[in-house]
């Protein structure tokens, strides 16, 4: 199984924010998509930074309220660790393991092809177990 499995099922859809953005505008962000991190962009197609929900609140306690006026460039993380769709999941499990990241962006051909949080992972995850189950309990009640 590979990144691509994720990808269609949950979609290719990306939300990237400016590195000139404020926090505030990022946190208005992730509040209206219901997302935990925004891929830094000026084009939507290039990464340059992804902010995180951890990246906001570090931001927050080392520089209190004052922080959510500062650019996004200031506080996002960079380099991103990428994944292409091709790559399999295993691989995936073990660079968030390894790298203690939520949420890694997908590229293709250089480009910015969807991104995959820990969420999508422990959900498709949690469905081969299931369809596996169902595929042994099929086979038990024919024998």
């Amino acid at each position: 199984m590979n990144v691509e499995a994720i990808l269609r099922s949950k979609g290719r859809e990306v939300v990237t924010i400016a590195p000139d953005a404020t926090a505030k505008t990022a946190i208005e962000m992730l509040r209206h998509h219901g997302i935990g991190a925004l891929i830094v962009s000026r084009d939507g197609a290039t990464i340059e930074g992804i902010l995180s929900e951890r990246d906001i609140i570090h931001a927050l306690a080392a520089h209190g309220g004052t922080a959510l006026d500062f650019a996004v460039a200031r506080l996002m993380s960079s380099p991103v660790f990428t994944r292409r769709a091709s790559d399999s999941i295993a691989e995936l499990m073990a660079l968030m393991t390894e790298r203690r990241i939520r949420h890694v962006p997908v590229i293709e051909d250089g480009t910015l092809a969807g991104i995959v949080s820990i969420g999508d992972v422990v959900k498709n995850r949690l469905e081969e177990v299931e369809s596996e189950a169902s595929s042994m309990r099929e086979f038990i009640a024919g024998a």
